[in-house]
């Protein structure tokens, strides 16, 4: 267990009342969106390729703030490697609001029907963290995941979106924001040591800042165009999300082997 985390629990501690009732209050207050519709799709292009992408997680990949998959994070990623590989891309989304990467492994992987995929990515971490799960439980339940995926998709790569940015979230308070904020960027980090040594299993690490997207998208300067509901991505959001993952994926190894073999 790191020093950061040991730490971190000593200083949050006697926060954890006050995040108790801060907690429920937002509950309360932020309204309760439902997931996107319409978990598959397919961007045809004149290309003979066609690349396969199974996208997995919590309620970012869920599309919770958007009223379809194509207008959130899956619908955004294909696009761009669509465009920018002219390639056609099929998608299928496997994922849950509210769940772990525990209740992934157990709720969703089994029900997997797909038996390829050229890709699948992950997004997870926000849950975790809210359940104030530890470090080193986040990493029994990630490599329980992707030894998982790996008997199912013994070939296939596997990426690991972006860390949720729980301190820019504008519903929740300065203790919230520091003290999951804090937890979140300790799994990441331990996720990013775990993933350097996985073959074909790579980590979005670049941390996500409001500031850096507005000044590399020429945005202003109102935080809420990031927000459906103070908690959840906007459709902006996703699709800058989307974008930028979907470079991380592209200049990948397993991306350009495989834009080779095909």
């Amino acid at each position: 267990m790191s020093l950061k985390y040991y730490l971190g629990c000593i200083i949050s501690f006697p926060l954890l009342p006050i995040m108790y009732f801060q907690g429920k209050k937002i509950r309360q207050n932020v309204p309760k969106l439902p997931e996107a519709r319409e978990p598959t799709g397919y961007l045809k292009t004149t290309s003979e390729k066609t690349l396969k992408i199974l996208a997995i997680g919590e309620s970012t990949i869920a599309g919770v703030g958007v009223d379809f998959h194509e207008n959130g994070f899956i619908g955004s990623l294909a696009k761009e490697i669509s465009v920018e590989k002219n390639i056609s891309i099929l998608w299928r989304v496997y994922a849950k609001s509210g769940y772990t990467a525990k209740l992934v492994r157990k709720k969703i992987i089994p029900e997997i029907e797909d038996s390829n995929a050229d890709i699948i990515v992950i997004g997870l971490g926000g849950n975790d963290a809210f359940k104030l799960n530890s470090p080193d439980l986040w990493m029994l339940q990630i490599n329980q995941l992707i030894k998982s995926l790996k008997r199912k998709f013994p070939k296939t790569p596997i990426y690991f979106t972006n860390m949720p940015p729980i301190k820019e979230f504008p519903a929740f308070t300065k203790t919230i924001k520091f003290v999951i904020g804090n937890l979140v960027e300790i799994l990441g980090e331990r996720l990013k040591r775990k993933t350097e040594n996985k073959e074909n299993v790579y980590f979005n690490d670049e941390t996500i800042t409001l500031e850096n997207w507005q000044e590399r998208y020429n945005l202003g300067d109102d935080i809420s165009i990031f927000f459906s509901d103070g908690v959840h991505p906007s459709k902006l959001t996703y699709q800058i999300w989307g974008k930028d993952m979907a470079k991380f994926i592209i200049n990948s190894n397993s991306f350009k082997q495989w834009m080779q073999k095909k």
